[in-house]
């Protein structure tokens, strides 16, 4: 460690009566287990302890039934019953040598319910933040008592339950903490409203009677966001931000730093590119308090997070999607391999399987949450128990990941891509406006494909049935893709649009390649209702090309919610000038003019139509793998094939 560069980033560091084994700490964050799957959401933590974290966290952990977050699967620690779920995954994590972390949560309105159908509370009375009709009550004298005597009694039992770092929780708008903490969410006129003073009453309390309760023991971290990205409708870094952690400053044992709420502490790539893009706000808490300081950003980069500690920024490199994209980034960092490190692409893929209550999937790690079902691991994957050569069929980031994966079994792999370049789908996608990222998924596999000796890897190299007899290979795994149809068959219809031969119809590809030839205003329809539309819409309208985007749906790209980016896709659209129709689809096409059906009454309108980009539907490239298996099945061959990716 004395010749590594980045030794001081494995340092130890006191968080009351506990210490770290480094710098790392893997903040809290969601992942689709929870109390529901308690095995696999151990295991998961495992393999972070095991990839040299020193500290790994729960995501929440409810804290009593009335705040029931269900059908969402986060942790709970509702009374003792919960205690032998929570410990297999600090058992897990403690053998590994690091320390585990619960963040104690109650919702408020938050929450609602659905489970305990308990009335839900909050400072206010008001509507709860779901659509659901339902409405939160004030919380009276008593139901606060309440609530601090949950807090007290579920901080026992993480303790009993072997956690070495509990939270008090006042961020992303989600706990009844922050809630009394911000005004608008506060305009209660006793000694917990009014006054800045007033409104951090509970969350001194807390902070207080938990540090008493296990302090002697447990170390006691602070999460809290210093600003709501709302300017002066919200609370801002500079003013009440500040004067929280002034007020506060010695009162944890831990300030874990960020902003508000999950779709700012959790933003895409698409729309902040940078790492480290909360150091803005959050940087000037090292000056105020004496405890260490924990914050986020994407970090990935070694070097970057070196400079944060060095300069006193950050004691703590803390870390969510990175932690989820490569697991052993710590060790890949200790054992000099920075090279290696799976960086964070910032999809959000990871966010969308807790908003779907599944368990959590990354783009750049194929092993998170499988864990446990599977036996997963990122790093460490069985041998080969043959020495039979494998073919792999196509570049993009399936064949990639499976051309990575033989190899590092020890399989003799042939990598065959029709086109003169790796990456497939990604080149394309990682070259529209703000998926530059998205690029990474490509540039880490191919690096490490080209410097293993048992790939050969051939580019223009389109095959047939008849070239991969002549190979000699009967283990096939063919990552052929898809591409986008033409014809205007997507979720709405499954017929085509009549009527298309009439103008100048392109794929997402295409229209990008064709921008001198466009003639505009050219309509970007959208019935896949996923990201992509929406995607090209932007890029083109950068590009000055006048667009209108047309949807059966009700918003644009409405499948980019569940990543907590679809209002910046949409203002984005807007900001630039594009006009959007919703709740149309394309009846037909008659006289370059787009006849459009509501989707509700059936009423018809007319938009005039020279150039259309259809964002509808993929078809699987499947006709080498037809082939193969038609061969197999006559007795010409008996080749083991298997179609992955989106080629299926």
């Amino acid at each position: 460690m004395n010749n590594n560069p980045y030794s001081q980033l494995f340092e130890s560091v006191q968080i009351g009566p506990v210490v770290t084994k480094n710098r790392f700490y893997q903040v809290p964050h969601c992942c689709g287990m929870g109390h529901l799957r308690p095995r696999a959401h151990a295991a998961m933590r495992a393999v972070k302890a095991k990839g040299g974290w020193g500290v790994v966290s729960t995501e929440e952990a409810e804290i009593h039934p009335s705040s029931d977050l269900a059908p969402y699967a986060e942790q709970r620690v509702w009374d003792k019953k919960d205690i032998p779920a929570l410990k297999l995954m600090t058992d897990a994590v403690h053998e590994h040598g690091a320390l585990a972390a619960i963040e104690l949560t109650h919702s408020g309105h938050n929450s609602t319910n659905l489970f305990s159908r308990i009335p839900a509370m909050s400072p206010n009375a008001q509507a709860v933040n779901f659509l659901y009709p339902k409405q939160a009550r004030r919380m009276t004298k008593k139901d606060i008592s309440d609530f601090r005597a949950w807090h007290r009694r579920a901080a026992l039992n993480a303790r009993d339950a072997g956690f070495d770092i509990v939270y008090v929780y006042a961020g992303h708008g989600m706990s009844v903490a922050q809630q009394f903490i911000l005004p608008d969410m506060n305009n209660r006129t006793d000694e917990y409203g009014g006054s800045l003073e007033n409104r951090l009453r509970l969350t001194r309390e807390l902070l207080e009677e938990t540090k008493e309760a296990i302090g002697d023991s447990c170390g006691i971290a602070f999460r809290f966001a210093v600003d709501e990205l709302k300017g002066k409708d919200g609370m801002q870094f500079e003013e009440e931000g500040r004067a929280v952690v002034e007020l506060l400053a010695e009162h944890p044992d831990l300030w874990d730093v960020n902003v508000s709420d999950w779709s700012n502490d959790s933003q895409t790539s698409r729309f902040q590119t940078e790492e480290a893009y909360q150091m803005p706000y959050v940087g000037f808490v090292k000056s105020i308090t004496t405890k260490p300081v924990v914050g986020v950003g994407r970090l990935t980069s070694p070097d970057l997070m070196l400079k944060l500690v060095k300069q006193g920024t950050l004691d703590l490199i803390g870390a969510a999607r990175p932690s989820i994209a490569d697991p052993y980034l710590p060790n890949k960092i200790k054992e000099q391999k920075t090279d290696q490190i799976k960086e964070c692409i910032g999809c959000n893929i990871c966010v969308s399987s807790d908003n779907f209550s599944v368990p959590i999937r990354c783009t750049q790690n194929p092993t998170m949450g499988e864990e446990w079902r599977r036996g997963w691991d990122p790093e460490n994957i069985k041998p080969n128990v043959t020495d039979q050569k494998v073919l792999v069929v196509g570049s993009g980031p399936s064949g990639l990941e499976c051309t990575v994966q033989l190899a590092r079994r020890g399989y003799q792999v042939t990598l065959a891509e029709a086109q003169n370049n790796l990456g497939g789908r990604v080149l394309f996608e990682s070259s529209l406006k703000g998926l530059s990222n998205w690029k990474r998924v490509v540039d880490n596999r191919t690096h490490e494909i080209l410097q293993k000796n048992n790939v050969e890897v051939y580019k223009d190299s389109r095959l047939t049935a008849e070239l991969i007899g002549e190979l000699g290979i009967n283990n096939i795994f063919l990552a052929t893709g898809s591409s986008w149809r033409k014809d205007g068959i997507g979720r709405s219809r499954r017929s085509p649009i009549q009527g298309l031969g009439g103008i100048s119809v392109y794929s997402p590809e295409e229209v990008v390649q064709s921008l001198e030839d466009i003639n505009g205003p050219l309509v970007v329809y959208d019935d896949e209702q996923g990201y992509l539309a929406g995607v090209i819409a932007d890029h083109l309208s950068s590009e000055k090309v006048e667009i209108i985007f047309v949807t059966p749906a009700s918003v644009v790209s409405p499948w980019t919610d569940s990543t907590l980016e679809q209002k910046r896709v949409q203002a984005s659209l807007i900001n630039s000038g594009v006009k959007i129709i919703c709740n149309q689809s394309i009846k037909k096409i008659e006289n370059k003019t787009a006849v459009l059906e509501c989707v509700f009454s059936g009423s018809i309108t007319k938009l005039p139509c020279e150039s259309i980009v259809m964002v509808t539907e993929r078809i699987s490239d499947t006709a080498l793998y037809d082939s193969l298996i038609q061969n197999n099945f006559d007795g010409k061959t008996s080749y083991n094939i298997k179609i992955i990716g989106d080629a299926p």
